[in-house]
């Protein structure tokens, strides 16, 4: 400070990207893409089989989709806490949001296509 023998430096740190909020994207695609899996194999398969196969990568997809959605949960909390200067800033809160929304699609339709399987083996 001007006038004084202090002298007062705060150092600007760049802002991050959350590795929380990019994980919970790459989640939330994982899980579309299963779904997607899920789908195909229940329309397909006609049988037993397909339905059993639909079922097991069901639990991939829904698992996925909720995972998706606690860490972008996570990584919003973690880039709205405030900091302090000379703190990491953390940035990413629209991948936090498309991660949180391609997490619930996902495991949303996962289960669609469960049912569809099912109904096609059943009915």
């Amino acid at each position: 400070m001007p006038g004084t023998p202090f002298g007062v430096v705060h150092l600007d740190v760049a802002p991050v990207t959350s590795g929380l909020a990019i994980g919970s994207l790459v989640a939330g695609v994982a899980s579309i893409l299963v779904s997607m899996l899920v789908g195909c194999l229940g329309i397909a398969a006609g049988e037993l089989s397909g339905a059993w196969a639909a079922g097991a990568f069901t639990a991939l997809g829904v698992l996925t989709g909720a995972g998706a959605i606690v860490a972008g949960l996570f990584a919003l909390r973690q880039i709205r806490r405030p900091s302090t200067p000379p703190a990491v800033r953390f940035t990413g809160r629209g991948l936090a949001i498309a991660g949180i929304s391609c997490g619930g699609v996902g495991a949303v339709c996962t289960l669609l296509g469960l049912a569809l399987g099912l109904l096609v083996t059943y009915v």
